[in-house]
């Protein structure tokens, strides 16, 4: 098993920027994808962030782009978040997907997730 830990959410204003960490540890893959998601208040999980597990290839959702990066160093996944504004409050969860040929292949690893509260 994979067990994912996220940590340093917290509240900030908005403009502020803050930094979240997933710590992964357990069962180690060849080949996955980390990422973020996030769930505002009242609402379903959405996507934030991915990247592959070589570093090379990012992808965003269109609400962070331009504001967020996401980076890994070794088994800790980052995603810094700057400009930040009253709709990115929310619970952020990583997730770890395993890749086999570039499909993600289930069970899908979740963190407990961090609140991020932004406040306007």
């Amino acid at each position: 098993q994979v067990q994912l830990v996220e940590s340093a959410g917290g509240l900030v204003q908005a403009g502020g920027s803050l930094t979240l960490s997933c710590a992964a540890s357990g069962r180690t893959f060849s080949t996955y994808a980390m990422a973020w998601f996030r769930q505002p208040p009242g609402k379903e999980r959405e996507f934030v962030a991915r990247i592959m597990w070589s570093g090379g290839n990012r992808y965003y959702a269109d609400s962070v782009k331009g504001r967020f990066t996401i980076y890994r160093a070794e088994n800790t996944v980052y995603l810094e978040m700057n400009s930040l504004k009253a709709e990115d409050t929310g619970v952020y969860y990583c997730n770890l997907d395993e890749l086999v040929a570039g499909m993600s292949r289930r069970p899908s690893y979740w963190g407990q997730g961090t609140q991020v509260t932004v406040s306007s």
